[in-house]
């Protein structure tokens, strides 16, 4: 990798001001200063800018508990972003596998990684997203084989794909679903006639929300959780 390059990888510097340090004899590859940008950083080789030992960030996949008021969407919105609660470098390449309305909470995923989010997103893999859902109203007796059966939701044409519904108490039920459409479950118990007060996410696919992290508090993934998410449900729909 050019050094320059490697430079921006590695810090905060962006391709002028690598450009400047490198001028200004900053930079140094294995303690011999270079100030060369063309110059080829190989594997094994020590760079450093002013004394301190840089190193390329490398893919990071981070599970964080969200909090309620917080947006997913890095679009301009008049609540906070996400990625305001991760204290990490080069948040600007981080994107969320996809998304939690404002008011619902829980486990959220983060990467840079693409081809991961897609592996987990994609409707040809049907991957479990399980949410506890507390209700204005009690569950209908037949709440379970409809949703089964799959809800016809308001504007769609076709029926939600089967979910599974879990009384847990008169007005919580926890219900797993294998899609990601617009604010699905709090449509699905709309559909119901019943409305859900509060929602929370507690799995994606074979990775539960850490029950020691607070609202707001995030750690990074294992290297075997991050396996079982790439792998879930390995055979397509």
């Amino acid at each position: 990798m050019r050094l320059d390059k490697y430079l921006c990888e590695s810090s905060d510097l962006t391709r002028s001001l690598a450009r400047s340090a490198l001028a200004r004899g900053e930079i140094t590859v294995n303690g011999e200063v270079v100030k060369r940008g063309t110059f080829v950083v190989r594997e094994g080789d020590q760079v450093q800018w002013d004394g301190e030992t840089l190193e390329i960030i490398g893919l990071r996949y981070i599970m964080l508990n969200k909090p309620a008021g917080y947006e997913c969407s890095l679009k301009n919105s008049q609540h906070l972003p996400v990625m305001d609660l991760l204290d990490v470098d080069k948040r600007d390449r981080l994107h969320t596998v996809g998304r939690l309305d404002v008011d619902t909470t829980g486990l959220i995923l983060i990467t840079d990684d693409g081809q991961w989010t897609h592996r987990i997103i994609s409707p040809r893999h049907r991957c479990d997203k399980v949410y506890l859902a507390t209700l204005a109203e009690p569950l209908s007796e037949d709440a379970e084989e409809r949703f089964a059966a799959g809800i016809l939701l308001e504007g769609e044409d076709k029926v939600t794909l089967p979910a599974v519904l879990e009384r847990v108490e008169e007005r919580l039920a926890r219900l797993t679903i294998q899609e990601g459409k617009y604010h699905q479950v709090r449509r699905m118990f709309a559909a119901l006639g019943n409305h859900v007060t509060a929602l929370h996410r507690e799995r994606i696919g074979p990775v539960a929300l850490d029950d020691d992290l607070q609202l707001g508090e995030s750690r990074y993934l294992t290297p075997a959780e991050v396996s079982a998410l790439a792998q879930a449900d390995d055979t397509p729909a």
